[in-house]
């Protein structure tokens, strides 16, 4: 009989008050596979709502729970039906493996069991820079890879403003990104920064709003071309609400981009691997778990990080 599996995880036990535990793991099945973490990113939008207790009701919601769903690992026990070889290096978009301590989204962790059909095997060279392969896909399912859907306007220059910026480059497009921080002014790539007061374009026809920032949508209308289309592409914890004549007027469209899908996933990782998408720049600082509550207070808080990166390969 196989010994219990353990892992280390960071656990958000309520709002800001947030600990390494040692947690049981669920018994894999033949169709999972248990992944050694090397490395996990800590989401800045979604997670960070988390750690305040701002989240909206979200399926799954609730506190004791893990965060994460940006991990890179090994393969270290693979069950005969998951079709994947031990070793491999895989993405881990979360787990649910924590017994009645939930799994929202439950990557941040030291080791996670998760159904062999979830992960993404991905090449060795990746290294680190693969826990943006989901950032990465929710910004390419942002528009789909399709040329008409690119923005001309970008509202944050934070990881997922650049991602989108990179694939609107990519797709022939030179988009303008604004954005308020001076902190996150640098770092484009084909594309131009603003600050919003010193953009002087009038009209924009198509713009994505990737702040998260309610606030910001009624000054997105006055921008926007008669017939326009605004793109959510944030994850807000405000009802959103506009001035309804302004939008009236410009006979505005409004669209949400949900989270990535399954084939978006792959998508960008056959463009990253090509040399079509780059995610270099985009993680800015490392950690280990053992201060994990500074590590979290310092992705939230700190405007220099664009992303933080846990460094498990040392962890207990």
């Amino acid at each position: 009989m196989l010994s219990q599996l353990h892992s280390t995880a960071v656990l958000l036990e309520s709002p800001r008050e947030l600990r390494l535990k040692r947690l049981l793991l669920d018994e894999p099945t033949d169709a999972d596979v248990v992944v050694q973490i090397e490395w996990s990113g800590i989401s800045t939008g979604t997670e960070k709502m988390l750690w305040n207790g701002t989240m909206p009701d979200f399926p799954g919601m609730g506190y004791p729970l893990v965060p994460g769903y940006e991990s890179v690992g090994r393969v270290t026990r693979a069950g005969k039906n998951s079709k994947l070889d031990l070793h491999q290096r895989v993405f881990v978009p979360g787990a649910k493996c924590f017994g009645d301590v939930k799994g929202l989204f439950g990557g941040a962790a030291s080791h996670v069991v998760v159904p062999g059909d979830r992960v993404v095997a991905l090449p060795e060279a990746i290294g680190e820079e693969g826990v943006l392969l989901a950032l990465a896909a929710t910004a390419y399912h942002v528009t789909q890879g399709k040329k008409a859907l690119q923005p001309d306007l970008i509202v944050g220059h934070g990881v997922l403003g650049r991602l989108i910026a990179r694939i609107a480059v990519l797709l022939g497009h030179k988009p303008v990104v604004w954005e308020i921080d001076t902190d996150r002014m640098g770092g484009a790539e084909g594309y131009t920064v603003l600050h919003p007061c010193d953009d002087q374009e009038n009209k924009y026809k198509n713009i994505c709003d990737a702040s998260g920032q309610v606030s910001v949508l009624n000054k997105l209308i006055s921008q926007l071309q008669f017939g326009g289309e605004i793109t959510l592409a944030g994850f807000y914890d405000k009802d959103i609400q506009f001035n309804f004549p302004k939008a009236f007027m410009k006979e505005a469209k409004f669209r949400i981009a949900a989270q990535w899908a399954p084939q978006d996933l792959l998508d960008v990782k056959q463009l990253i691997a090509h040399g079509k998408l780059s995610l270099s720049g985009l993680i800015t600082h490392h950690r280990k778990p053992s201060s994990i509550d500074e590590v979290y207070r310092t992705a939230f808080e700190d405007p220099s990080c664009l992303k933080m990166v846990v460094d498990w390969r040392e962890a207990l």
